[in-house]
């Protein structure tokens, strides 16, 4: 596909994750003439195990790794050490420079959240928060330390600079890949420095050109998992962070009637129907979680069903429509389609969505983002839902 040179002999600081999409992003930028620098985000996942002879000073606040350093690990997936040898040998491969970055004490900052949205009975998004605090917050921040003009990641979405326009953040054109509802906090002076190689592909190019580059991560299966909860026990994990919060309690149908016992609000999350432990003759959802009271009540899918929801810590890539409904199309979750509805901004931080048809499950502490056509323009975290 045809490519657009944006600004080339400029210097991007890549985040190489070890796995294929940023690997080939880093490999598209060098190959626009971008003088490019990888750099992999060591967060401290569960499992790591550096042998002591090879530790290559990880510690560090950052550390340079060339061919010949040596990483072993107990643990595979997203951010692990294992992840960050390949991103090192994808790095060789190419001739550019490549750091490890500890960023362990600020993921801290991630996994708190987590436990703490959990807590309080909502849904939290973890990548969401990653990519704001980290990938552009604290990478940016090393980024401009070495006098890195851009700030790179292989995410499938897309950015257009324009010197007239600004810059727009856009869906990447693989929608079933597209990853711009995580990207969503963006603010406009980290979206003038971004750039996001891959956008413009689908995968299986993006596999076909890993493998035509002679990338040791062409066949690397996708990362599925929270990075920070390898085996998917979410409570098992706010249990052993505050033990204290999770408890027994109450689950009552949508009369209010008790219909059963739970171990911890912290097991359920709004719209889940497998799993819960209760037969009342007909399909079942989880419809609302009350924390305070540690209550979870079940009902029918139609009682899932919202149609308008407000959301806080907005974050707009347009001017915020103040006084008037803007049309555009939401998505409620990450792997959600965008539906038609209407958006108004409703204070400083705050914005009201409308659908044109009823949601379901519509999660408090989830994102809603929304978009005109292919470009999004705002978003902000689920309070409530009517």
């Amino acid at each position: 596909m045809m490519r657009v040179m944006l600004a080339t002999g400029k210097k991007v600081l890549v985040a190489m994750s070890g796995g294929v999409d940023s690997s080939v992003a880093a490999a598209l930028l060098r190959d626009d003439g971008y003088e490019v620098v990888g750099a992999f985000m060591r967060l401290g996942s569960p499992g790591e195990s550096l042998h002591e002879d090879d530790a290559c000073g990880l510690d560090s606040q950052s550390t340079i790794l060339n061919q010949k350093s040596t990483i072993k690990i107990g643990h595979q997936g997203c951010c692990s050490i294992n992840d960050a040898k390949d991103a090192q040998l994808v790095a060789a491969e190419l001739g550019i420079p490549f750091y490890v970055l500890n960023f362990k004490n600020d993921f801290g900052r991630i996994i708190d959240y987590f436990v703490d949205e959990y807590n309080a009975g909502r849904t939290p998004n973890p990548c969401v928060r990653c990519n704001d605090w980290l990938k552009f917050g604290r990478l940016w921040d090393y980024a401009r330390s070495i006098d890195a003009d851009f700030v790179a990641t292989g995410h499938y979405a897309r950015v257009e600079h324009s010197p007239g326009d600004g810059s727009r953040l856009l869906r990447g054109v693989d929608h079933g890949k597209d990853q711009s509802y995580v990207l969503f906090g963006t603010r406009t002076e980290h979206l003038r420095h971004m750039l996001l190689p891959i956008g413009g592909y689908r995968k299986p190019q993006i596999r076909q050109l890993a493998a035509e580059l002679g990338l040791p991560v062409s066949n690397k299966p996708d990362s599925q998992e929270i990075c920070f909860v390898p085996d998917q026990d979410y409570a098992g994990l706010i249990r052993r962070r505050s033990p204290q919060t999770v408890a027994a309690g109450e689950i009552c149908d949508s009369a209010g009637q008790v219909v059963g016992h739970h171990p911890g609000h912290q097991h359920f999350t709004v719209g889940q129907r497998r799993g819960v432990g209760i037969a009342l003759g007909y399909p079942i959802y989880v419809v609302d979680k009350d924390a305070e009271s540690n209550t979870i009540t079940l009902g029918r899918r139609q009682d899932l069903a919202r149609t308008r929801l407000t959301a806080d810590q907005a974050n707009w890539l347009i001017a915020p429509p103040r006084d008037q409904l803007l049309r555009c199309t939401a998505k409620i979750r990450y792997n959600a389609q965008p539906v038609p509805a209407a958006l108004r901004a409703t204070g400083d931080d705050e914005l009201a969505v409308e659908f044109d048809e009823p949601q379901f499950a519509v999660a408090p502490g989830q994102a809603v983002v929304c978009y005109e056509g292919e470009r999004l323009i705002g978003g902000g975290w689920i309070k409530a839902a009517e």
